[in-house]
């Protein structure tokens, strides 16, 4: 059977994933492939580090050139994280002849039209189904199996780090800060896990499907995200009493044939399958106009689902589908999309509000006829008693409002926490009810 000689840039967590279903499974990935996918080079920062598995000599190098300059190796696993050298070395990839898996999707997210347009002029391909939701097959299906449809709404935990601590603090009580801790304990979380818990990660993979499903080139930066400091495990508890789980959702879905795009922690009804993944795991609904509602559900990082991803587009690389694929789509070109945007203030739902506020009469009035004067209707109220360790003379207002728009729900959110009665801290969520 023929050979690709194939290579891996970057040896961290998935890159050892990968070169272990490449050494280990080498006669089943080759009746997939129809040729055998073998492993040349590896390219490593440090040749010393115990990776946890036995390479054949000479695999291994420091030396990017051994790749760059060996005529027989086409396809590259490119798993370097970041912007750069990330970028450089995709674009040195594609120049001297090779083609690129990637996992990067901060990279794409950002520099995604360069790359696809070098990629184009070069005559290579990039693949990078591993770069959303790890194991999930989400690029294939959005970028092909849905291609007779009209996507209509896509909304997905995209990021297994907030889905397992908010899973923590629902499941098991515990405040943010140690779910948090046990994240970066089982290396769900980083050192610094800005990126995941503000919602950054997920608007990068959002602006990734955003632009597969409907065409739209957006900066991720441009996405309204809100992340896990928008809440704390009160308002999980109360979430619960009132029939639903909070969950980090990205979301994207047509309006008049205009975009909304966000990241919002959001209450989602319990017995939806978004409100039931649990843990470090990841889900997306999509909504096509011919087919349907759709789910996918599986793990959306770790060493072996995300291998299993890149090593899948190997497959297809060098068998030739990814080129077909990439010629066809044309991913990041210039290609007119006359979907646009909606600004965020202009998007419209329901909300959880949360405030603490005076023991006293007419303060409820008061919120309530704010909340009247910018047409928002009020679904209901929980106000319980204060507990035994609080302050007697506040107690916490939780209203559930009616479908109203952001613009109005941040004006009148604002104005009730200037009222002398209400207390500064206080919650504004998104909730979410149809379909998935």
């Amino acid at each position: 059977m023929e050979k690709t000689r194939v290579a891996i840039v970057g040896m961290g967590t998935v890159g050892t994933g990968v070169a272990r279903l490449l050494l280990d499974h080498g006669d089943r990935l080759a009746r997939h492939a129809g040729r055998v996918l073998w492993l040349e080079k590896a390219v490593v920062r440090d040749l010393s580090r115990d990776r946890g598995i036995d390479l054949p000599s000479g695999i291994l190098t420091t030396d990017l050139s051994e790749v760059l300059d060996h005529p027989q190796i086409e396809v590259v696993a490119h798993l370097i994280g970041g912007i750069e050298p990330a970028r450089t070395i995709m674009l040195q990839l594609l120049e001297s002849g090779k083609d690129v898996v990637t996992a990067n999707k901060a990279l794409l997210a950002q520099h995604g039209e360069e790359l696809f347009d070098r990629a184009r002029s070069l005559g290579r391909t990039i693949a990078f189904e591993a770069s959303v939701g790890g194991g999930i097959p989400i690029i294939a299906n959005i970028s092909q199996c849905f291609s007779a449809n009209q996507v209509v709404s896509l909304r997905g935990i995209l990021n297994g780090t907030s889905n397992y601590i908010i899973s923590q603090m629902s499941d098991r009580g515990v405040e943010y800060v140690t779910a948090l801790s046990r994240a970066q304990q089982l290396g769900y979380a980083e050192a610094d896990p800005s990126m995941d818990v503000d919602g950054s990660d997920a608007a990068q993979k959002l602006a990734i499907l955003a632009h597969l499903a409907f065409g739209v080139r957006v900066s991720w930066r441009d996405i309204h995200r809100q992340g896990l400091e928008a809440f704390e495990l009160e308002d999980i508890r109360y979430a619960f009493e009132l029939g639903y789980r909070i969950r980090l959702l990205a979301t994207a879905q047509l309006i008049d044939d205009n975009l909304e795009l966000h990241v919002s922690p959001t209450l989602v009804r319990i017995g939806r399958p978004l409100a039931e993944v649990r843990g470090a795991y990841n889900a997306i609904t999509v909504v096509g106009d011919a087919v349907g509602d759709m789910f996918f559900h599986g793990q959306g990082a770790g060493q072996m689902p995300t291998a299993s991803a890149v090593v899948a587009d190997m497959i297809d690389t060098a068998s030739g589908r990814t080129n077909i694929t990439f010629r066809r789509l044309q991913l990041w070109s210039d290609r007119q999309c006359a979907i646009e945007m909606i600004p965020y203030s202009k998007t419209a739902g329901r909300y959880y509000l949360r405030f603490i506020v005076a023991d006293e009469p007419g303060v409820l009035s008061q919120i309530t006829g704010i909340l009247g004067w910018h047409r928002i209707s009020i679904s209901s109220i929980i106000q319980h008693e204060p507990s035994e360790n609080q302050d007697e003379r506040y107690v916490p207002l939780v209203i559930m409002t009616h479908e109203c728009t952001e613009a109005d729900a941040a004006k009148a959110h604002a104005e009730i926490r200037k009222l002398p009665s209400v207390g500064m801290h206080s919650v504004r969520l998104r909730v979410y009810e149809a379909g998935h």
